[in-house]
């Protein structure tokens, strides 16, 4: 296959009769857009976690502030007068570039006002944070649902007893050892470029670091620097199993995070001059999209029984572990992952207050069958990041059913490289993901 930069919208044709910056319409927009950079940089000089990457000019980022005082009114007055003024663009554009862009930044502050009532303590539901959040709201699910999977697992499982207590007796013949987890991390991830490079030019001189970490939340990051450069973080606080170097290898850089943001700061920041896009803010749709895209890379990768051959053939042996019951083990996680869901409802017990930490520790334990290390960290990583959760479930699901309606199947597996490119390189709002 010719492999090309993928840079053509699948969601909208882009107006190509005159440079859509160049117009007065276009003037205004890219002052807008400067200022919604300078003004989530100035919350992300209160809120550390707000920013989660940055690559811009050094002329948009405010002066260092001398008063710690978190001025929320201040704050919500900018971002609703920014949206006053975008929307007007996004409402009476006749060009579809402007549009698209006033659109995505709209959408992008509404995010910014809740994130920023979140950081004063003013908190909403579960749901309703979501939606402003990250553009969405994902679907409840009672535990009937998950009891019919747990169901699944108990007659797929080897022994008897407790589901969850066979579950990782099986998943513990499959921890990586700590002196094997380098190699085995970078040559999944090898493997993972390698598979990426088949379809997608990327920029050159492209690269990440890798490096190992502990007392984090979660199990994995992407930290990107700009210039097509990436830390790729790996947190060891809890045993690794020898899927996670396929999936974190996969949804922390080829085709994911890494690939991500290379794109849109290649197609968009660079080729067009869109400086809004330099401005990654975590708690906004852009995580949908971005950690939804992340978890759906791992199957287009490694699509059909290809976690698994490449598991027997390379990571284990490279691991020094044995291939007995490897086959088992990942029929399990497929039904496991069905069962992501319900760290949804863990997460909405909590920030609902309808669940203890006992609970949902239980609830986490018996239903996503985490054992107890995990079930911790996972705790932790709700009470920090709260309705964050739905990104990893149903925006992957949002970005699979969105791919898959438009022809992108594993029948077609070009034509699914094709479609996960267009939406990598592109300002999408959740929105345009959901079926109408």
């Amino acid at each position: 296959m010719k492999k090309i930069l993928l840079i053509i919208p699948v969601l909208f044709m882009l107006s190509c009769k005159q440079k859509a910056s160049d117009t007065v319409e276009g003037k205004k927009l890219n002052k807008l857009a400067q200022e919604y950079v300078t003004l989530g940089l100035s919350i992300g000089q209160y809120d550390s976690d707000f920013v989660d990457a940055y690559y811009g000019p050094d002329s948009l980022k405010p002066k260092e502030i001398t008063d710690k005082t978190f001025p929320r009114d201040s704050l919500l007055a900018n971002i609703n007068s920014l949206m006053n003024d975008v929307k007007l663009i996004a409402d009476a554009s006749k060009v579809d570039s402007n549009k698209i862009r006033a659109h995505w930044m709209y959408n992008q502050l509404i995010a910014f006002g809740r994130r920023v009532r979140i950081y004063s303590g003013d908190y909403r539901s579960f749901d309703e944070e979501s939606r402003e959040l990250f553009g969405v709201a994902a679907p409840a699910y009672a535990e009937e649902v998950f009891k019919a999977d747990i169901d699944k697992l108990d007659s797929l499982l080897p022994g008897k007893g407790n589901v969850n207590d066979r579950f990782q007796k099986l998943a513990n013949k499959f921890v990586i050892p700590k002196d094997k987890l380098d190699a085995v991390m970078k040559a999944a991830i090898a493997e993972a470029r390698k598979r990426t490079l088949a379809h997608y030019q990327l920029p050159a001189g492209e690269n990440f670091a890798l490096e190992y970490v502990t007392d984090k939340p979660w199990s994995g990051y992407n930290w990107y620097k700009g210039k097509y450069q990436s830390t790729v973080q790996i947190n060891t606080d809890t045993k690794i199993f020898i899927d996670r170097a396929i999936d974190v290898g996969s949804h922390e850089s080829y085709p994911g995070h890494h690939v991500y943001n290379m794109l849109l700061e290649k197609n968009l920041y660079h080729d067009r001059g869109w400086v809004e896009i330099s401005l990654y803010p975590l708690f906004s749709p852009q995580s949908l999209i971005a950690e939804g895209s992340a978890n759906y890379g791992i199957e287009v990768a490694f699509p059909g029984d290809d976690k698994v051959k490449f598991a027997k053939s390379v990571l284990l042996p490279l691991a020094g572990l044995d291939t007995a019951g490897i086959d088992m083990y990942f029929k399990a996680l497929a039904i496991k992952g069905r069962l992501n869901y319900a760290r949804n409802e863990a997460a909405r017990g909590l920030i609902n207050d309808t669940m203890s930490e006992s609970k949902a520790r239980s609830y986490l334990r018996k239903y996503c069958l985490m054992n107890d290390e995990t079930a911790d960290k996972s705790i932790s990583f709700i009470k920090k990041y709260r309705s964050y959760v739905i990104n990893y479930n149903y925006g992957q699901d949002l970005v699979k059913n969105y791919i898959e309606r438009n022809g992108g199947t594993a029948k077609a597996p070009e034509k699914r490289w094709e479609l996960f490119g267009h939406l990598l390189s592109n300002p999408v709002n959740p929105a345009d993901l959901v079926k109408k």
